[in-house]
């Protein structure tokens, strides 16, 4: 893979191969026909997702523990031919194994049957009634409308058999294994799209002599649209879905956090005045991340797009106002600038200017177009990430399409945050014909994703911020400096991967390490240290290996031999035969998804050396082979590997630092790559947005200002909307002599957050508490000092393993940090648990409470002043 999976993308991974591994087992041993779906919000990757799961499918995986296929072949099939190359070119990029490949199946395809280790694009136009794929197919069904079926059109010359044919001869292949992936499962298959519909089902069941799909796996927004899909499947195993918790996808800064919302104060035509403001906005966006890219020294900066959402039916004059307008806010935009996605695909002139077509799927990468007229056909099955602004005309009542456009641009430009700056983490969406009410409901879809937006079309958001009309913050310059050390000194938490594997964490350490020059020659340094392991425990387990190399080296079996002489009876004998070289070659190959392919290939150097004949290198594979046969090995390698990847983080801390925002990204996956919670750093905030009031449906309040915050607006205090318990909290730290400033500890999983790691019940189960407040004090020998203030109920059920964490983090970090007060309401007083004490913490962890916060509070807390 090019690409690195985030966390969630590897456990989606992990969970559709074991469904895969069951489908194909079920189908070749009882011929039983299965289902799932993998459902994932958009932006979350699905084809990312999938590219990886194709390459294990084909090649085998260490990281996912899998063997290769050899008869697999993928049949990937979509609604729309747009659709099917935008999902081959993201596979493509995202895979370099599957180069070559991914093939489309164009209307003159004539191959038998399709080829092993090979993904097959096809979509339902190809299917169509006179389409040349099919012409002449014998199981052809009648046309309800035309009552005309295929058999009356002829095949074409040169063509011996119909693309139904092909399927059914990959199918009766016992060596081949047909995988039907359904992208986007939930489109073509309503009322609307008859024809469609029954040409999906026809795949999928099977008609006349095509046999019914083997195993069908579905890529949909939510399960319940591939359940509506598949519901004329019958006979077929439902295996478990793989559904990916939307929360993780917002977590991992693929989509952005924010999403501001600009509608007029007043009754009034405010089309052209918000039009205006949107130029406005796209401009400022373009400087930003030009600055940006020139600070980072981005190989392809950002060119941010402006989408300008038509009413229905504009006239050519309404066309030319907006052009005009456009124009006119932005005089240096080129000639060629402004381009459309409707549903006519011709060019057209207005306003002066020559507006041409674009197809969809080509508006990211075209950067020259900067603005982007649209209606509502590219509301599903499209994205464009540099996307960052959208003035809609349509009406107010509708909110769905608007909310429906807004997923397809929430993706991240460069699928990460940007540290400290929250304007260009979001997207702008300003709407000239919505009042106070409707855009709130548009806010609450987009906030709550639970929506009409979801249940219609498996789209909506999964709860990004919303805003409304927010200002900037920065810096707080009154500060002192001291204060900004010590918050760029304080340590948060990353969240464990369940899949990583300490080797596989060492090796991509190495090679980032010696990339950047950090550590010159961490690849081999890395690999002949591990190799040192691997032949100091085949020394301390040389009996387990002596056994392990019999079974290596030789292949044991049974003979049934049946004797005549006395009547029919059959005995039992055994052999055994020397495994032969592509046998141990296997063997081998197991060893390396054990150990991971690089040290296997590193050991197998050292012990045969570099003029190693074909039989150096059988005894170098047998040895391999024999020390993974012995659990206590692989082991003792991960410990190895994990001790040394901790101690050169810590090495490298301060040189990382000072890196680009990208590299740094990849450090932080790296850290999160392991096993337990690790220590990162915070980004410090740059560029903030906050609200200075509450929109409600029927009135809106403004926000409390609050001074000494870590960032503030142009009149020097910080707007927070704070409940009854923080604004008590909040008061009562502001008060104390020693505060010189605090913090509102964001409550998303950006840089500059601070995490805390707890582990819920299961041992691999780790979530992140972001405490509410982080307050920098003076101490009486003048040193500043960070406390965490946290107040939370009680009543959640996650209360007592957040208490947890937060006790091991205080203990952990106790000479990094000041307080670590947790605080809840007992009764009717606010209590708080000190865990910098040790008979707190200890009581914290004291599992008789059965995980009632309250009582814990009850009994250890005292009176917070």
């Amino acid at each position: 893979m090019r690409y690195t999976l985030k966390d969630y993308q590897s456990d989606a991974v992990a969970g559709v191969l074991k469904n895969l591994s069951k489908a194909r087992r079920y189908y070749t041993q009882d011929a039983d026909l299965s289902q799932f779906p993998l459902s994932a919000a958009t932006g979350a990757g699905k084809t990312v997702m999938a590219a990886a799961v194709i390459e294990s499918l084909f090649f085998g995986s260490d990281e996912f523990d899998v063997a290769a296929d050899p008869g697999a072949v993928v049949l990937w099939f979509s609604d729309d031919p747009s659709l099917n190359e935008q999902s081959r070119a993201r596979i493509q990029a995202a895979s370099s194994e599957l180069d070559g490949r991914l093939r489309r199946i164009p209307s003159t395809f004539n191959e038998r049957k399709f080829r092993p280790g090979n993904v097959y694009f096809l979509n339902t136009q190809k299917l169509s009634k006179k389409s040349r794929l099919v012409r002449g197919d014998v199981d052809a069904q009648t046309d309800a409308d035309s009552g005309q079926g295929r058999l009356d059109l002829p095949r074409p010359d040169m063509v011996q058999s119909t693309i139904y044919d092909v399927i059914r001869e990959t199918i009766a292949d016992p060596d081949l294994t047909l995988y039907f992936v359904l992208d986007e499962a939930h489109r073509g298959m309503g009322k609307a799209n008859r024809e469609r519909g029954t040409i999906v089902q026809r795949l999928i069941n099977g008609q006349g002599t095509v046999p019914a799909m083997p195993v069908v796996w579905g890529i949909s927004a939510t399960v319940e649209r591939f359940v509506d899909a598949m519901s004329g499947a019958q006979g077929r195993i439902g295996l478990p879905p793989v559904a990916v918790d939307p929360i993780k996808v917002q977590e991992s800064g693929l989509l952005k956090d924010d999403i501001v919302l600009t509608i007029p104060a007043e009754a009034g035509m405010f089309d052209t005045t918000l039009l205006r403001l949107a130029v406005d906005k796209v401009r400022a966006s373009t400087r930003t991340w030009t600055a940006y890219g020139e600070e980072q020294n981005l190989p392809d900066p950002v060119v941010p797009l402006l989408i300008v959402q038509m009413e229905d039916k504009p006239s050519e004059e309404r066309y030319a106002e907006v052009i005009g307008t456009i124009r006119e806010a932005w005089p240096e935009l080129p000639g060629d600038a402004i381009a459309h996605v409707l549903g006519d695909h011709t060019d057209f002139e207005a306003g002066g200017t020559l507006v041409s077509y674009i197809a969809p799927e080509r508006v990211q990468d075209a950067t020259y177009v900067q603005v982007l007229l649209a209606k509502t056909a590219i509301s599903t099955g499209w994205d464009c990430p540099r996307a960052e602004v959208l003035v809609s005309f349509r009406p107010a009542t509708d909110r769905t399409h608007i909310t429906q456009l807004l997923g397809r641009m929430i993706r991240t430009p460069l699928a990460r945050r940007i540290p400290g700056n929250q304007v260009l983490n979001s997207v702008s969406c300003l709407l000239p014909f919505f009042d106070r009410s409707t855009a709130t409901q548009v806010a609450d879809m987009l906030m709550r994703g639970a929506s009409t937006a979801d249940v219609d079309t498996g789209e909506g958001g999964i709860g990004q911020r919303v805003l409304f009309d927010p200002v900037p913050a920065i810096p707080n310059l009154n500060l002192p400096e001291a204060v900004w050390e010590v918050f760029d000194a304080l340590p948060s938490q990353s969240l464990p991967r369940r899949t990583a594997k300490p080797v596989a964490r060492l090796m991509r350490l190495a090679t980032e390490l010696n990339n950047d020059g950090i550590r010159g020659g961490a690849i081999g340094e890395a690999q002949s240290l591990l190799v040192l392991v691997l032949k100091g425990q085949e020394v301390q387990h040389a009996d387990a290996i002596v056994a392990a190399r019999k079974d290596i080296e030789t292949m044991d079996g049974e003979e049934l031999i049946a004797s005549l002489a006395n009547g029919v009876t059959i005995a039992p004998a055994t052999f055994s035969v020397a495994a032969d070289y592509r046998a141990i070659r296997q063997s081998y190959k197991e060893a390396a998804r054990v150990f991971g392919p690089a040290v296997a290939g590193a050991f197998v150097d050292d012990v045969a050396g570099v003029e190693a004949d074909e039989d150096d290198l059988r005894d170098a594979y047998v040895r391999l082979a024999s020390l993974a046969l012995v659990p206590a090995i692989a082991s003792a390698l991960a410990l190895e590997a994990e001790r040394l990847s901790t101690n050169w983080l810590a090495q490298s801390r301060v040189a990382r630092s000072g890196l680009a925002d990208a590299r740094v990204a990849i450090y932080d996956e790296v850290e999160a790559m392991a096993a337990t919670p690790q220590r990162i750093g915070l980004a410090r905030p740059q560029l903030w947005q906050v609200d200075t009031r509450i929109r409600e449906a029927e009135a809106e309040r403004s926000l409390p200002d609050y001074d000494r915050h870590l960032m503030v607006t142009d009149g020097g205090g910080f707007p927070a909307d704070l409940n009854d318990w923080e604004s008590e909290v909040l008061a009562a730290e502001l008060a104390r002599p020693s505060t010189l400033a605090w913090y509102r500890n964001p409550s998303r999983a950006t840089q500059e957050s601070l995490a805390v790691a707890y582990r819920l019940s299961t041992a691999d189960d780790y979530r992140a508490v972001r405490p509410d407040f982080l307050v920098f004090s003076e101490r009486a020998d003048g040193t500043v000092v960070a406390d965490i203030v946290d107040p939370h109920g009680t009543y959640l059920a996650d209360a007592m393993p957040k208490l947890r964490g937060l006790a091991d983090y205080a203990e952990t970090f106790s000479d990094q940090v000041g307080r670590v007060d947790a605080i809840a309401k007992v009764g009717v007083k606010l209590k708080v648990l000190d865990l910098t004490k040790a008979t707190v913490r200890d009581a914290v962890r004291d599992e008789s409470w059965q995980g009632d916060a309250s009582a814990v509070y009850g009994a250890m807390g005292t009176d917070y002043l």
